[in-house]
């Protein structure tokens, strides 16, 4: 059942929210060996699904999610809950106070059912969750825990974090929808910080409607985050629901490492292409925008060990025991970017985001593949966050849709990026081309 229906469901009395939270609490317990969530808090989930139900009954005002189970990736705080952020540096923290989307899903009614598996530090370092299409593959990063757990259907929504390719790759490579918000539209606080440039949150789900929904939900301006900004948010649901005033213009752009593309993922995105047609214009980009993919690369090294050096400082030796070598081998290789680098990349993300500007005046969304390929084998690591780098870069809006499927019957997403705080007209042109395909 997709969140929206069991908005509706609960509110007309159809069914409680205690049986959805139950039945989502056993599909977990049978499915452990998946290692999708690190904490499910089942007494606080059904204590709270059993207030939502009392409050539908008393006629009280409802939310927008009342009564829909939601994960949340273990980087964000939950007052009374361990966050330990997938290291064993942060064994034992338990947050005092609520993450400030936190405070929003509790305001709508949404029931918390715990935190679902993040790679170390939201890093590259794989973690334990498998992918529930083929437990041999890997769910992707560093949002694991929360695409596996929309794909296993534990949770019908669930939160994350992209910095680089975070949200958007693992939802490709585990079939589900998802989208990357314009940067600022959703708040930070609360989260695990890796970095202040980049840093973005992001939801999967089933459905347009239901990321649209939990995006509405969450939106909203906070003066503690400097990324947020004190205007209007658009109208997720409403887009991801709406008709668009005029078929859309896409953009595709021949990127620089599409050489890496499996044979599937080309041929897939050719005959999408193809059903297309002539909305479909094409631009060689592969050494323009070099310098966006090495731009990201340096303002996430730097402010990442710039955040999170202190891990390794205080250890003995400059060795911690509390992390992976690929993490303190992160960290190392961001101390060599000076600021010289820092500042030049700081100028090439401004670049970027002033060209896609111009670019959004023109076309509807760029159309890409959301990963290279199928999901690696699950030894393979958490696959390549390239497909997502440059719209992140620029704090672009990004959704993928599950539309594809490889050789190995694993799917494959496929990428539309969106104009800046047009999130709307995004989900609305990403409804639009489900529609028109399946026609």
């Amino acid at each position: 059942m997709f969140a929206t229906d069991m908005v509706s469901a609960i509110r007309d009395g159809h069914i409680t929210s205690r049986k959805i939270v139950g039945s989502c609490l056993e599909r977990i317990k049978a499915d452990a060996a998946l290692a999708v969530w690190v904490h499910v808090d089942a007494e606080g989930a059904l204590a709270r699904a059993d207030e939502c139900d009392r409050l539908r009954q008393s006629g009280r005002p409802l939310g927008r999610l009342h009564g829909v189970p939601v994960g949340l990736k273990d980087i964000i705080d939950v007052a009374g809950m361990p966050c330990e952020c997938g290291a064993a540096g942060m064994a034992g923290r338990v947050p005092e106070t609520d993450a400030r989307l936190v405070e929003a899903l509790r305001a709508e009614g949404a029931v918390i059912i715990g935190k679902t598996v993040t790679t170390e530090l939201a890093f590259m370092q794989a973690a334990a969750t498998r992918n529930p299409v083929n437990p041999a593959h890997t769910p992707g990063g560093s949002s694991s825990g929360s695409a596996a757990a929309v794909a296993a259907g534990h949770v019908p929504l669930a939160v994350g974090s992209q910095t680089n390719g975070s949200v958007i790759r693992p939802a490709s490579f585990c079939g589900t929808f998802a989208i990357k918000p314009t940067a600022g539209i959703i708040s930070r606080t609360g989260v695990l910080a890796t970095s202040g440039t980049l840093d973005q949150m992001g939801v999967f789900g089933q459905s347009l409607e239901d990321i649209g929904l939990l995006c509405d939900v969450l939106g909203g301006y906070d003066q503690r985050d400097p990324a947020s900004y004190a205007r209007p948010r658009p109208g997720m649901r409403a887009g991801a629901a709406a008709e668009v005033p005029i078929e859309p213009n896409f953009l595709w752009f021949d990127m620089p490492y599409f050489d890496r593309l499996t044979p599937a993922a080309r041929d897939g995105m050719e005959e999408l292409l193809g059903a297309l047609g002539d909305r479909v214009e094409r631009i060689d980009a592969a050494e323009s925008f070099a310098g966006f993919i090495a731009a990201q690369k340096i303002i996430h090294g730097h402010e990442y060990a710039s955040l999170l050096g202190w891990i390794v400082d205080e250890s003995p030796e400059g060795v911690s025991p509390g992390i992976s070598q690929k993490s303190q081998d992160a960290i190392a290789l961001g101390r060599t970017y000076g600021q010289d680098a820092y500042d030049e990349a700081q100028e090439m993300r401004r670049q970027a985001m002033a060209f896609f500007a111009t670019l959004f005046t023109e076309f509807d969304a760029v159309i890409s593949p959301a990963a290279l390929g199928e999901a690696p084998l699950f030894e393979e690591g958490t696959g390549d966050p390239i497909c997502q780098t440059i719209f992140t870069l620029a704090g672009l809006p990004a959704v993928t849709l599950p539309l594809l499927v490889g050789d190995r019957d694993l799917p494959i997403g496929v990428q539309l990026a969106g104009g800046a705080e047009e999130d709307d007209r995004l989900l609305r042109t990403a409804n639009w081309m489900l529609t028109a395909l399946a026609e």
